[in-house]
């Protein structure tokens, strides 16, 4: 057979097949031709409605069990790139409504529909699970359902919003969608989502007997008294819809229109009818689609599925990764430890110079295991398979078949040389050496290495076991091996790694130095430290510059400036503001003392008065929230681009990434280089222009930005 005929084949066969046994019990198989896992799309419209056709007029059908063809998963979801055809929010609406028919179709048949839910069960597939008039699925650690839309700036539109509440209750569903975090099966079966949690092995057999019984319709879920009070009435619903509102727009600031537009359909289909509710859905569906916000976030979507994909260099495959060695066992470490073990699954022995640190690291991963064991999410014999995987040593034994070793000692030069010294001797010849440093260029680490195609940077985030990105740092002699296995490793460890070239900084620090340099200034121009916080939080990044310094550690922020001056110039040049905090004994948040004040009832959330006599400054504000944002994302911007330009990113698309997964650049804007895009390269360089004339050199336009303000250019075309 000839691959074009292949094709053909894969293209024209139905996802759909049907099965009826001979005790009248119908098997619906989804298995989508030529994909791993199963999504909906929208030309499956025709398929579905065939399907019904032939199960209402095969008389012989008592019931029907669908199911999954793919090993590891039930339904994905819907394919969200058929939403890019879409021209108008009536043409969404359109895909909205033709989902919700065939859905209806489902629960309004007088048979019973039962969906046996092995693996991801999201979106759209958790949609079609609702409406069936019954759910099993298995107790694995694969399976999972959620309504993830509002992540993509959306809301679930095939009659999520209607049936989950009428199922679960107002508030456990609102959550769930607002949030779009998936359940547990545990937890599935206690909301009430499903009706039954199985082994996989018998979840066909729970099925069928399910598909014995009688189709039922939605009977409401069991309320306690205070939730009957509050979802049972017309006076608690108005209560608790105007909370739900209220605590949205503290938590988006306004800049996401979905989780309100979720609220709105949930509301309609409680006070006014499901119908209603379904037409309310619909509409809002369609009128997200189209919104810029959805369009930047579905942007993320595509991007970091595509990296998923890369192997850090083009033709390059990674190498074996079998056992990985920690350096230094403490947070950084141990967070390094954890997720190693957990979620690649690979055995980790950490070495550090004391018992103690040791033992820390060990307790990292064991006080994030017991609170899942405690809260059901994992069995205590998982946790003891994953805590079996850490091992410790204060010396070099048991690193000898080490494929990689991961270094998170002090930012010093000599000490870390000395490191890659002693893995060059203990360790084999091909065992790579990543080097955890935030700032230190890597080719100074490997500028003693014996074998410096082996040396590479692996920059992680602190919480490592929260942050999603990782920054792989490639000097000028790494070998492209070394690349390939070690993104294979990020990725391993759940993270989303970008490939960026050796410098000050490397990508993600370098972007944020300026950012952060212009809030000291602006602070030391009077501004009240509340007022810049808010300003930038509005803006919306998830915390405030001077808060972020007091958490990582205003020590930790402040020691990658005499690095980037070293090779910048003072174009990075810090206020001297902050030599005056560290001599004051402030580090943040890990002592207790920095702006804010970490004593009284409220510990971070209001800022240390004192600081304003310790810098000499009388706070008051001065300038409006718009312009002190706009000031530290311009730096911000114009370093982005400079980065770019000197090929210390890639692509547009990793520079984004980098930006949103690092450092919480608002999602929503698509990442620095695609809200540039937005703003238009005339306008950003004319507003660096302004702060140059105004406020110095540091806000000179890169020069790839001038060039593409001259030709209408943009970074993505």
């Amino acid at each position: 057979m000839t691959e074009q005929t292949m094709t053909e084949t894969t293209e024209s066969r139905s996802a759909f097949s049907l099965n009826v046994r001979d005790d009248g019990i119908a098997i619906l198989t989804m298995d989508v031709p030529g994909e791993t896992m199963n999504t909906l799309k929208i030309e499956f419209a025709e398929q579905i409605a065939a399907m019904l056709d032939e199960i209402e007029a095969n008389k012989q059908i008592k019931g029907v069990v669908l199911v999954s063809g793919k090993d590891s998963s039930f339904v994905a979801g819907a394919d969200i790139s058929m939403l890019a055809a879409c021209q108008s929010a009536n043409d969404a609406e359109t895909i909205a409504k033709g989902g919700q028919d065939i859905f209806q179709r489902i629960e309004d048949m007088s048979i019973p529909f039962v969906a046996a839910i092995h693996g991801p069960a999201l979106g759209g597939g958790l949609e079609l699970a609702l409406a069936c008039h019954y759910r099993v699925c298995t107790d694995d650690a694969k399976t999972q359902l959620g309504l993830p839309e509002v992540q993509l700036g959306l809301l679930p539109g095939s009659g999520g919003t209607q049936r989950l509440p009428r199922l679960i209750g107002i508030q456990q569903a609102m959550k769930m969608m607002l949030t779009g975090a998936p359940v547990r099966p545990k937890q599935a079966k206690k909301y009430g989502i499903v009706d039954e949690m199985v082994p996989k092995s018998i979840l066909l057999d729970v099925a069928i007997k399910l598909a014995n019984k009688k189709a039922r319709k939605p009977s409401g879920p069991n309320r306690n008294l205070q939730d009957k009070l509050l979802e049972g009435t017309g006076f608690g619903r108005n209560i608790l819809f105007k909370q739900a509102r209220k605590q949205t727009l503290a938590k988006t600031q306004g800049n996401y229109p979905a989780p309100l537009k979720i609220i709105d359909c949930i509301e309609a289909g409680v006070n006014k009818g499901f119908k209603q509710g379904l037409q309310v859905e619909a509409r809002n569906f369609g009128q997200l689609v189209m919104t810029p916000e959805s369009k930047q976030l579905r942007n993320i979507f595509f991007a970091t599925t595509e990296m998923k994909k890369e192997t850090g260099v083009e033709g390059v495959e990674p190498g074996k990764l079998e056992k990985v060695g920690v350096l230094g066992g403490g947070l950084m470490g141990g967070g390094i430890a954890f997720v190693t073990a957990t979620k690649a699954g690979l055995p980790a022995r950490i070495k550090d110079v004391r018992h103690e640190g040791i033992a820390n690291a060990m307790k990292y991963s064991y006080d994030l295991l017991i609170k899942k064991v405690k809260r059901r999410f994992m069995m205590k014999s998982q946790m003891q398979k994953q805590m079996a995987l850490l091992t410790g040593s204060l010396d070099y034994s048991g690193f000898s078949d080490a494929d990689v070793v991961i270094e998170a000692v002090f930012e010093d030069v000599k000490l870390k040389q000395q490191m890659v010294a002693d893995v060059e001797s203990h360790c084999n010849e091909a065992t790579i050496f990543a080097s955890n440093t935030s700032s230190i260029p890597i080719h100074k680490i490997a500028a003693e290495a014996q074998r410096p195609e082996n040396v590479i940077g692996l920059h992680y985030f602190s919480p490592v076991d929260k942050m999603p990105l990782a920054e792989v740092i490639a000097h000028e002699k790494t070998s492209d091996k070394t690349i390939s296995t070690t993104v294979e490793l990020a990725r391993k460890q759940g993270k989303t790694p970008i490939v960026v070239k050796d410098g000050a900084g490397f990508y993600v620090n370098r972007i944020l130095a300026p950012y952060m340099n212009e809030a000291a200034n602006v602070l030391l121009a009077g501004e009240p430290i509340e007022h810049i916080d808010k300003s930038l939080v509005k803006f919306g990044f998830p915390v405030g510059p001077v808060k972020l310094l007091d958490e990582v550690g205003i020590d930790v922020g402040t020691k990658i400036i005499p690095i980037l001056m070293d090779q910048f110039g003072d174009r990075f040049k810090s206020a001297d503001a902050f030599d005056k905090v560290l001599a004051d004994d402030r580090k943040g948040k890990k002592n207790k003392r920095g702006f804010y004040s970490y004593d009284g009832k409220k510990p971070g959330k209001e800022v240390d008065e004192s600081i304003y006599s310790l810098l000499n400054v009388t706070p008051a504000k001065k300038l409006s929230s718009e312009e002190l944002a706009e000031r530290c994302v311009m730096m911000m911007l114009n370093e982005a681009a400079m980065c770019l330009e000197e090929g210390v990113i890639r692509s547009p698309r990793d520079g984004d990434i980098g930006a949103i997964f690092g450092i919480g650049f608002p999602p929503f804007l698509g990442g620095p280089f695609r809200y540039m895009d937005t703003l238009g390269a005339k306008h950003v360089v004319a507003r660096l222009n302004h702060y140059s004339a105004t406020l110095g050199d540091k806000f000179t336009p890169a020069k790839i930005l001038v060039e593409m303000s001259e030709n209408d250019g943009k970074f993505y075309g």
